[in-house]
């Protein structure tokens, strides 16, 4: 089974959404992209930087996400978007690359954390549009790097 032109729109709006209202810290905007008992699993940056921490449903997950959302700025960047079919039509998964920038200001000047990251997404098809059942997020690389200025 492959997946429409128009589904394929709709789960890269999602991606890019979710990516959005992160940066701009709009958490209650993230959880409506989630099911009512969605699960986010995160990792726990620097020491584990696999999926371990089981976040479900709206309460867990905003807190998880105000958590995160806690550093002076970031920026997502999606790298690449790959979607696959569930056995069940209204189920698609979904791996997301992407670049995340999280800028804090020390005492010593700007610094950028940089995260190189991958989404593991199960996504299902609501009564008018995909969301999120599941996201678990790897963190394949991180790197510090020097900032001029932020604003």
């Amino acid at each position: 089974m492959s997946l429409s032109v128009p589904d394929r729109l709709a789960l890269s709006e999602l991606v890019h959404r979710y990516a959005a209202a992160v940066d701009d810290r709009d958490v209650e905007t993230v959880l409506r992209l989630f099911v009512a008992d969605g699960e986010l699993v995160l990792p726990e940056p620097p020491d584990v930087l696999t999926p371990v921490r089981h976040q479900r449903g709206p309460d867990a997950i905003g807190v998880a996400l105000s958590e995160a959302t806690n550093v002076g700025r970031t920026h997502h960047g999606i790298d690449s978007e790959v979607y696959t079919p569930g056995t069940n039509p209204d189920v698609v998964h979904g791996r997301i690359a992407a670049t995340a920038h999280h800028w804090s200001r020390r005492s010593d000047g700007v610094a950028d954390l940089v995260w190189y990251l991958r989404y593991d997404d199960e996504y299902v098809r609501a009564e008018s549009d995909w969301l999120l059942a599941r996201r678990a997020l790897t963190i394949d690389a991180i790197e510090t790097r020097p900032t001029r200025r932020l604003r």
